[in-house]
């Protein structure tokens, strides 16, 4: 392991974060709300550790090898996660423990939108601003942002975007050079924030609220400056353009780069994740609407087709958005929703859960195995896009599905011990690690309630949802650190 590479990096990295501390002072300063002092602190704070980690180690010119990779970005979203709470742990009006104060950011970096806080609406302008920032930071990932913008890196930044960037299928680059390739997804993802805000903007909202619902929605983070979340703008207008860019944020943003080079919508048309990610929320949604209209949960037809499709899409894609609380809802349908966030969105993309990818190579898996009973000589290649699947790539879909469903259980099991009922341990570790935010039961609206073992134990139940499990988990494996 190359320890001064690491540290070196570790301390650009909290240098760059650290100067996203200055956009809340300046919130702060236009609306006076006397918060300025707070963040100036985490800036400097921040600032310092990071030269602490550089300067000693400036001269340090070696490549960054894979392993290292995974210790980078581990280390660093924990550290990002624990820097990132002081703001929050500062504040004068409405003071947060630390327990709280990080439970809240590693919920907005990691785009999950659980929250502890019971009066949004009271919270300051800047604090507001600064939990939306967080999620529209931790959207594409800061490290694929430093990646982008800081090429003196020099050691190995395919190392640090494989380890970041989510889905099965990392190696694959737009462009040759793994800087432009970030700096392509990152202006895709800003060119995807600026046209949600001008839609908020022009459907209703104020600026400082459209600026930062665009942030949680392109990053399926689901955060929201106010209590009732996207229920408190009671405008169809508003909810469409939410849906409509929750879907195009949770799509592969490979697809966005190639549709803009081309000036072609082909590129969707013919990739099947995306066709099967469309179809599956079709299927929900119908079977939503369905209910919604059996059950008369609305006073309308049109009112409960726009409220289901809404909750559909919201929750699909993780991001998290509610208007009304699908918590609520009669029958089974907190449940199907719930379960409909463990597929979440495509790989490549902002969203959570095992990504659509991971779920269709597991149909085509086990479909290809029914097959080999009837004809078990017959040789059958599994196909994506009309092209054959390594057989690496299905072994890890297989490796990781199980180890999905065995951090569900230990996790919730371990919610159970904190004194949960059974609903709300699995419906809170379900909406943490597919990054999700409200659950049902007791975390349907907040997570106040849960002890602080509880939200310890989601904090680390969020980073294995961002990182996807292995980038985590294989830290604890004894045969990374002898290897």
């Amino acid at each position: 392991m190359q320890n001064q590479v690491i540290i070196k990096i570790l301390g650009v990295l909290c240098l760059i974060f650290s100067v996203t501390m200055l956009p809340p002072v300046i919130v702060s300063w236009f609306f006076q709300d006397g918060e300025y002092i707070s963040f100036l602190i985490a800036f400097a704070a921040i600032g310092v550790t990071g030269l602490i980690m550089w300067l000693p180690n400036v001269r340090v010119h070696r490549d960054l090898r894979y392993r290292d990779g995974f210790v980078v970005v581990v280390l660093f979203w924990v550290v990002l996660g624990l820097f990132g709470s002081i703001p929050l742990y500062l504040i004068n009006q409405e003071p947060m423990s630390i327990t709280d104060a990080v439970f809240e950011s590693i919920s907005g970096l990691t785009t999950t939108g659980a929250t502890v806080i019971t009066a949004i609406d009271d919270m300051p302008p800047s604090v507001l601003y600064y939990r939306q920032q967080l999620q529209w930071l931790g959207g594409m990932g800061i490290i694929v942002l430093a990646v982008a913008i800081m090429p003196m890196l020099g050691v190995g930044g395919m190392q640090l975007y494989r380890a970041e960037t989510p889905g099965p299928m990392k190696d694959t680059k737009l462009t040759p050079r793994i800087t432009e390739t970030a700096k392509a997804l990152w202006y895709i993802y800003l060119g995807l924030t600026v046209a949600c805000a001008l839609g908020y903007r022009l459907a209703g909202m104020s600026t400082f609220d459209a600026v930062g619902h665009s942030f949680s929605t392109v990053a399926i983070g689901g955060f929201s400056t106010h209590d009732t979340n996207l229920g408190y703008f009671d405008n169809p207008a508003v909810h469409s353009i939410a849906i409509v860019f929750m879907l195009v944020a949770g799509m592969n943003f490979t697809l966005h780069f190639t549709a803009w080079r081309s000036r072609s919508l082909r590129s969707y048309f013919g990739d099947s994740e995306v066709l099967v990610y469309l179809a599956l929320i079709f299927v929900v949604c119908a079977v939503v609407v369905g209910a919604l209209s059996t059950y008369d949960v609305f006073s309308s037809t049109l009112q409960g087709l726009q409220q289901g499709v809404f909750q559909v899409v919201s929750i699909a894609t993780t991001t998290g958005f509610t208007t009304g609380g699908y918590a609520w809802w009669p029958s089974f349908l907190p449940v199907l929703l719930l379960a409909s966030s463990f597929v979440g969105g495509c790989a490549g993309s902002t969203g959570g859960g095992m990504k659509v990818i991971r779920v269709l190579l597991l149909y085509k898996q086990g479909r290809r195995e029914f097959l080999r009973l009837v004809h078990p000589n017959a040789v059958m290649s599994i196909k994506i896009n009309s092209k054959p699947v390594p057989d690496a790539v299905i072994q890890a879909v297989w490796a990781f599905f199980p180890l999905y469903v065995l951090c569900f259980t230990g996790l919730g099991i371990l919610m159970t011990a904190t004194g949960l009922d059974w609903t709300t341990a699995f419906a809170s570790v379900a909406a943490c690690l597919n990054n999700l935010g409200p659950g049902i039961g007791g975390v349907a609206a907040t997570y106040s309630d849960v002890t602080e073992t509880g939200k310890w134990i989601l904090c680390f139940a969020m980073l294995l949802g961002r990182l996807e499990l292995m980038t985590l988990l294989v830290l604890f494996s004894v045969v990374f650190w002898r290897s």
